[in-house]
């Protein structure tokens, strides 16, 4: 079996047998280890589950805003109050305003959707809800294996998924094993839960192989760039959950921010960017800089100090690009299918959901004795949920946002707030981001202004806080299908957009001694965001699983 490298000749791989193998160590691949686990103790029933985390430790590689509908881990941990659970900051206040360069106009309460009302969710580190559902899930049984990327799907001899193999540790830069070399394993199972997060290595090769796209909408993504502020205590106001749409931004561009005001003075302040803007010169990393610089942002963040930085992708195509779930042998959970709410800016709660239902499903496979087939009974409670209603009621969103801020926040509002998302139309995705970019011919340069260092920074310093760290001797996760394409495409036809929308730094194109034009990868900055995969207008960029444990480090994202 090929992991892409020399190692694998070198040495036969061991392997563990499962019940159930988990890949991926965020709210749906937690969730649904500890619904298992539950089940199985309700039951008195033997159940063997593990967990995969690439990241160093649970957590590690979580981001995101976060404000969490508590819905669904009410539903998985009843007690988690009670069980210490880090929902601590409960929302006390809504704002939305429309920006322009130095203005800002609020939309009263009264005038709001529900998707934008959050009272009784909660302002939470998403990365430290993950930390404790993960002692959670060990607390009831769970082995957990961080710092494993699962590199490889396993099939059985008749195609239905049999497990997957963790990648090899000790490979150097020429594929060849260094002295400290170790195989991976193999983890084979009776069902194999896919829970990478948005756009997984492993998922996009499930799609192809079992055709899970056949018909469907395609996925379209944004990406989501966050930092954490301490700030002055006379300007926090806890529980304040405050969003934008507009500047900096075109009109034309969908995306918007968010900050939100958590315990200990301090805030999280993000920018989302729809990946399927068209004009290569712009970069979501500047824009989000110069978004910090409006007068109503700024003024929260003046005196205070940037503590940690951080990016990731996320879907946003909703219920209209939602995958065939299931295949022989496993299933999709979580954001790796596409389950994010665009509209409440919300995932976690349907990760954590999806995970619930995956799990029931795995588990009453188990005990009737079967394995290695198709889960119907998940997609079928999906479809029987709260969370299809919810995804049902705002799956024009996007594509009515992709329309332009204007036309979209009116029809939003029409869907949402007159009619509470009980429409007889339904609007599609006809094209993937990648797709979408113009040629720079045809598009108009965007002058950013140099950062102040103060409120306003680059990307290798933001790198540096986000405590990304990639062992230096291992074969590029980064990969080129063809490596002439970003100079013969790429630069000449879009001015080489790897080097703006990588929120990272990863990507630059410099000259060679002879005076030629080559892209520079610096794989080491990699903040595993996914962008890169999705938006390069080629797809010639392909992001694999590096070492284990390699990456950002995020502590209270």
């Amino acid at each position: 079996m090929d992991t892409g490298t020399d190692a694998d000749q070198w040495v036969e791989r061991e392997s563990m047998e499962y019940d159930v193998v988990i890949v991926g160590g965020g709210p749906a691949g937690l969730a649904a280890a500890i619904r298992l686990r539950q089940l199985a103790l309700e039951a008195g029933a033997e159940l063997s589950v593990c967990v995969l985390e690439k990241g160093s430790e649970i957590g590690a590689h979580i981001l995101s805003g976060a404000v969490m509908d508590p819905r669904a881990i009410s539903e998985l941990i009843p007690d988690w109050k009670a069980q210490g659970a880090p929902l601590d900051v409960e929302v006390t206040e809504d704002r939305f305003l429309f920006l322009s360069k130095s203005g800002a106009t609020t939309v009263p309460n009264w005038a709001l959707p529900d998707n934008f009302k959050n009272h009784g969710n909660y302002v939470v580190s998403l990365a430290n809800v993950t930390r404790w559902l993960g002692q959670q899930a060990e607390g009831l049984g769970v082995e957990i294996f961080a710092g494993f990327p699962a590199a490889e799907v396993l099939y059985n001899s008749d195609g239905s998924v049999k497990g997957v193999a963790t990648g090899n540790l000790g490979v150097g830069r020429d594929g060849k094993p260094t002295e400290n070399f170790q195989s991976g394993m193999e983890l084979h199972a009776k069902y194999t839960l896919f829970c990478e997060g948005a756009r997984g290595h492993l998922g996009r090769q499930l799609h192809d192989k079992f055709s899970l796209r056949n018909g469907i909408d395609p996925q379209v993504y944004g990406i989501g760039i966050k930092e954490v502020w301490e700030i002055d205590p006379t300007r926090h106001r806890q529980g304040l959950v405050l969003h934008t749409a507009g500047w900096p931004l075109e009109r034309d561009t969908y995306g918007g921010s968010f900050l939100y005001h958590m315990d200990n003075n301090q805030v999280v302040v993000g920018f989302v960017v729809g990946l399927g803007y068209s004009n290569p010169y712009l970069s979501p990393f500047e824009e989000f800089q110069r978004y910090k610089t409006h007068p109503e942002i700024r003024k929260f963040l003046e005196g205070g100090r940037r503590v940690s930085y951080g990016a990731r992708a996320i879907t946003a195509g909703g219920l209209m690009s939602l995958p065939k779930l299931v295949f022989p042998g496993g299933a999709l959970v979580g954001d790796n299918a596409g389950f994010l709410n665009a509209s409440r800016i919300k995932g976690s709660h349907a990760a954590i959901k999806t995970g619930m239902l995956a799990a029931q499903a795995a588990f009453e496979a188990v005990q009737a004795g079967r394995g290695n087939d198709e889960l119907a009974a998940y997609p079928k409670a999906f479809k029987e949920s709260w969370l299809y209603a919810e995804l049902y009621r705002a799956r024009n969103f996007k594509q009515w946002m992709g329309k332009g801020l204007y036309l979209g926040t009116l029809m939003v509002g029409i869907e949402q707030k007159l009619l509470g998302g009980n429409v007889p139309w339904t609007l599609h995705h006809r094209h993937s981001d990648h797709e979408m970019l113009k040629p720079a011919a045809q598009c108009k340069k965007i002058d950013y202004p140099k950062p102040d260092g103060r409120l306003t920074f680059d990307r290798l310093s933001s790198v540096f806080i986000s405590n990304t760290n990639h062992e230096e001797n291992q074969p590029a996760h980064l990969t080129l299908k063809d490596p002439t394409v970003p100079v013969n495409v790429n630069l000449q036809v879009y001015a080489g957009p790897e080097s703006r929308f990588c929120p990272a730094g990863v990507y630059d194109f410099v000259k060679d001694e002879s005076g030629r034009d080559r892209l520079q990868i610096s794989a080491q900055n990699c903040v595993h965001c996914k962008t890169c995969d999705i938006k390069d207008p080629t797809q010639n960029i392909v992001w694999v699983t590096p070492e284990g444990g390699g990456g950002p480090n995020y502590s209270n994202m």
